[in-house]
């Protein structure tokens, strides 16, 4: 019996057996619902109580301990080596696809085999594989996926992972094979003490995990607080299932860690990729890494038709994501100037895929950055996407550097007009307001897919408009169709893609009046801020209008951008430019949807996370600021909502933090009614 977390055993010691079994029930219970279920009904005080009680119960009747005791899962036995184990059954890796036309080369070749397949779409977890074989429901062996027919044994280790039951719910034979993997937490928290300790950091949560499960010592290993994720069972006929859903339902059944509410059925290539864009939206926020996603056919007679090649399953693939990180070479540091004077130092690099894009630039930020990362010509460094859109040099590898390389030092002259720069705060300025470079960076931003989206515009073009004398302002834009005969005469245009860009520039006049404001390249406006003050003062003669102390007044606005607000409509060169554009024709009104004032949305800041079910996250953001809420991407003290879907990350745990108010997505749903 179970009193304030503790078992009376009573004056008969003949059932202490009996007493060790219900606490091992109570333990490995409580475990299931805590690291399996998320769900626990017991204390950690009553938890706590029942574990002292079986340790000392075991430590006091040794001839009654069991083999799937939870106080084995603590670690404590060393080993000098770690032994061999072949597989009952090839413990082979599926192939890997990069893009949307192999999953549609993958979907051909199946539907060769096989008629209307179903596939599953499950997370491609970043771990390690790993199999676990059970006797009569009870953990006997564990291994690594070695060379797929050799692993090695790593019993001990796992047994002190927690989401690894001792002890199934049904006293079968099986073999399971999963992921061992950590936690985005449990990383952060590895790193931390070994920042404490003078040691060198985990570089990822792979390799942490990897490292760890192959620890000699099992008492460092469950320090590490690893996790595991069934997914796979070699002889699923033995337990009459038919398919690879009810494969991993069974999983689960049996007390294992599964990725259910992540995965899902597509019934044909285009369905895929849209599970597969679903999965990677989310990615950031789960609580562990994944890098792509496993496709595999989801009635095993449909696997058994389809078979193996010598080396990989015909029935499934891995798609991965694109790259994060890559290393290439850094070729020169190249400095450009801004549309406020700001100089930028730039890495050029072999160009290189990174998340998709054929990157060959990459933004160093300003001085104290490049010292501070020691960047040189020459070096060999990793490169990725922040924030999966804007490629930044991550780190340089030292290990690497060729002798004779010279140390970065910062320009003190503008890099076009040849102005002395002045440094503000951590930036370099040149404060030539004439400067060339400072007016093409305005045009580009001008006409860039944020600002007035016009089509047929690049970079270069725009560089060369100005160059040749077409474009001096941003109402120029709206003179180009004067220069057709002239446009003729370039390389690249023919009648088509004048006509083309006429039309795009056409177009942009009916834009909205938020895409007008942040084209105009107002200081401190960007996006966000321009549809809030689009949405609020419907007009641009009304902002025009509005006094620095109604400003202010706006919430999310404050001194800064007010500021900048008044600085700009206060230059009567600017007016000028706005009157001009008003004369081409160009839309100075608010034409978006009408905010319909609700308590519960109205100025609030909102925050989503996990995946949501019922509306998409675009639908959700546009219902929100419909209402007068405003969305923002990360949380903080400033935000008064958090909207969590299925499998919130970790915003979710810092809003909790902060004492944020959470809504769930029915009562998300429920409020917009």
């Amino acid at each position: 019996m179970l009193k304030n977390g503790i078992i009376l055993l009573g004056d008969n010691m003949q059932d202490v057996s009996k007493k060790m079994d219900e606490l091992i029930e109570i333990i490995n219970k409580a475990c299931y619902e805590y690291y399996v279920l998320d769900n626990p009904t017991i204390t950690d005080q009553e938890y706590d109580d029942a574990y002292k009680q079986l340790l000392s119960l075991e430590e006091k009747y040794p001839q009654y301990k069991r083999i799937d005791s939870p106080t084995n899962r603590v670690g404590g036995e060393a080993i000098s080596k770690f032994d061999k184990v072949t597989h009952k059954t090839p413990m082979l890796s599926f192939d890997d696809i990069f893009n949307e036309d192999e999953i549609v080369s993958f979907d051909e070749r199946v539907r060769k085999t096989v008629n209307n397949p179903i596939y599953t779409v499950e997370p491609k977890m970043d771990g390690l594989s790993g199999s676990l074989v059970y006797e009569n429901g009870v953990l006997v062996r564990a291994a690594t996926r070695g060379d797929g027919v050799t692993g090695e044994d790593i019993t001990l280790n796992v047994k002190t992972i927690k989401s690894v039951p001792l002890k199934l719910t049904k006293p079968i034979n099986i073999e399971v094979r999963g992921e061992i993997y950590m936690s985005k937490r449990a990383f952060n928290k590895a790193n931390e003490e070994r920042i404490k300790n003078g040691e060198n950091t985990f570089a990822n949560p792979r390799n942490a995990a990897a490292g760890s499960v192959r620890q000699l010592d099992s008492k460092i290993t469950a320090k590490r607080e690893l996790d595991y994720m069934a997914y796979f069972i070699p002889n699923p006929e033995d337990f009459g299932i038919k398919t690879q859903e009810e494969s991993l339902a069974f999983l689960k059944e049996l007390g294992f860690l599964t990725n259910y509410k992540l995965n899902k059925l597509a019934h044909n290539a285009t369905e895929i990729i849209a599970c597969i864009n679903e999965l990677g939206s989310v990615r950031d926020e789960l609580p562990f890494e994944i890098d792509g996603a496993v496709l595999k056919v989801n009635n095993l007679k449909d696997e058994e038709k389809l078979g193996y090649t010598s080396r990989v399953p015909k029935w499934g693939i891995a798609y991965k994501f694109p790259a994060k990180e890559v290393l290439t070479t850094l070729k020169e540091i190249k400095f450009t100037v801004g549309r406020t004077g700001k100089i930028t130092p730039n890495a050029i690099f072999d160009p290189v895929h990174v998340a998709g894009s054929l990157i060959s630039k990459a933004t160093l930020h300003n001085e104290d950055y490049c010292i501070q990362k020691d960047v040189r010509v020459g070096d060999v460094v990793s490169i990725r996407k922040a924030g999966d859109v804007i490629p930044e040099v991550v780190e340089v590898k030292l290990d690497r550097r060729k002798e004779g390389s010279i140390p970065f030092t910062m320009i003190d002259t503008c890099p076009i007009c040849k102005s002395k720069l002045v440094k503000k705060d951590s930036h370099h300025f040149c404060t030539n307001i004439h400067c060339p470079a400072r007016h093409i960076e305005g045009l580009i931003y001008f006409a860039s897919r944020d600002a007035m989206n016009i089509d047929g515009l690049g970079d270069e073009i725009i560089e060369d408009f100005y160059n040749m004398g077409y474009l001096k302002d941003i109402s120029n834009f709206y003179d180009l169709y004067k220069y057709h005969d002239e446009l003729k005469e370039l390389e690249g245009f023919g009648e088509k893609s004048i006509s083309n860009l006429i039309d795009g520039i056409n177009k942009s006049k009916e834009n909205s009046l938020e895409r007008l404001l942040c084209a105009l390249g107002i200081k401190n406006v960007g996006k966000r801020t321009a549809k809030m003050l689009a949405k609020r003062y419907k007009s641009l003669d009304n902002l025009i209008n509005a006094s620095y102390e109604e400003l202010v007044d706006i919430k999310d606005i404050g001194e800064t951008i007010a500021v900048s607000i008044r600085n700009y409509f206060e230059d009567e060169k600017n007016i000028e430019v706005i009157n001009k554009l008003k004369e081409h024709g160009v839309n100075t009104n608010y034409l978006g949807e009408e905010i319909k004032e609700n308590e519960n949305f109205l100025s609030k800041t909102f925050v989503l996370t996990g995946s949501l079910t019922n509306i998409t996250r675009d639908e959700a953001r546009d219902k929100i600021e419909s209402l007068g809420g405003i969305t923002t991407n990360s949380v903080s003290k400033k935000t008064d909502v958090l909207i969590v879907g299925d499998s919130p990350g970790s915003k979710y745990d810092k809003a909790k933090e902060l004492g944020i108010t959470i809504w769930t997505e029915e009562e998300f749903l429920d409020k917009l009614r």
